[in-house]
C-alpha cells in the first residue's frame, strides 16, 4: 500500500548494543563460578553457587578480595593468579559458545561492542576458543579500564564514549543483578539474558526485573523479537 514502509526500512531505536561476555556469549558463568568455589575452600573459605551467585557474578575480581577480606579471611596476593590459571583450565576443556549468540552478532546491523568485569586477558582467551574474536574485533571494554567496576555505570558509559553512541541510544545485554544496575544507572536499556547453564536450576528472570531489567528472554533465538529494525546487514 502507497505509505507504507517495508520490514527492512524499519530502523534500529540503538545506536549500539553492548553484550556482556561471561553468560551472553559464551557460557562460562558456572565453570567460572565452581573453579572459584575449589580455590576458596582450598582457602578454608566455604562458600557454595548460590552465595557465588548473589556476591559475585558480574563483579570484578576485588568483590572476591573485599568479601574475604570483610570476613576476616584475607586471600593471599597470589591467589588472583591462582584463580585465573583454575578458570583457564576449565575453559579449555569445557568451554562453550551460548547457542545462537553468535548468529545474532553476525545478523546485527546495529554497532555493538562487548563490555565485562573480566579482564582482557581472560575475555580474549574466552571469546577465541568460541569463535567470537574475528566478530567482535577491537571492540571489548573491561572492567580494568574503569575506576569503578559493575554495579556501577563506569563500565558501559566508558564503552558507549568509545564507540561514540549516547546512553540513551544504547542497549545493554546482561546476566547479572549487578550488571543490569550498571546499565540502568548509566541510563541505558537493558536486557537481561537467562539462557545461560548458570540458570538452569535457578531462577533467573525475578532478580533481573527486580534489579530494572526492560524485558527478560532465554534464547538468543528469541533476540529479535522484542525490537524491530535491529536485523537486516552482516555484523561490521
Amino acid at each position: 500500500m502507497p505509505g507504507r514502509r517495508s520490514a527492512t526500512s524499519v530502523m534500529s531505536p540503538y545506536d549500539l548494543i553492548i553484550f556482556d561476555c561471561d553468560g551472553v556469549l559464551v557460557d562460562s558463568e558456572l565453570l567460572s563460578c565452581n573453579a572459584l568455589i575449589d580455590l576458596l575452600r582450598q582457602h578454608g573459605i566455604d562458600v557454595d553457587l548460590d552465595v557465588v551467585f548473589d556476591r559475585f557474578l558480574g563483579r570484578s575480581p576485588q568483590a572476591i578480595v573485599d568479601y574475604c577480606a570483610s570476613s576476616a579471611r584475607p586471600l593471599p596476593d597470589d591467589f588472583q593468579a591462582k584463580l585465573s590459571m583454575a578458570v583457564r583450565e576449565a575453559f579449555a576443556t569445557s568451554l562453550k559458545p551460548v547457542p545462537g549468540a553468535a548468529k545474532v552478532l553476525r545478523g546485527l546491523k546495529t554497532h555493538y561492542c562487548v563490555a565485562s568485569s573480566s579482564d582482557l586477558e581472560r575475555m580474549d582467551y574466552s571469546l577465541g576458543l568460541t569463535g567470537f574474536s574475528s566478530l567482535v574485533h577491537n571492540r571489548v571494554f573491561s572492567a580494568e579500564m574503569v575506576r569503578r567496576g559493575k554495579p556501577a555505570p563506569d563500565l558501559f558509559l566508558h564503552a558507549a564514549a568509545r564507540m561514540r553512541a549516547a546512553p540513551g541510544r544504547t542497549l545493554v545485554v546482561e546476566d547479572s543483578v549487578s550488571g543490569v544496575q550498571a546499565g540502568k544507572t548509566a541510563g541505558m536499556t537493558v536486557w537481561g539474558f537467562v539462557g545461560g547453564s548458570h540458570y538452569a536450576r535457578r531462577d533467573g528472570r525475578a532478580p533481573l526485573v527486580e534489579a530494572g531489567a526492560d524485558r527478560v528472554f532465554d534464547r538468543m533465538a528469541d533476540f529479535h523479537l522484542h525490537e524491530a529494525g535491529l536485523f537486516g546487514h552482516a555484523a561490521r
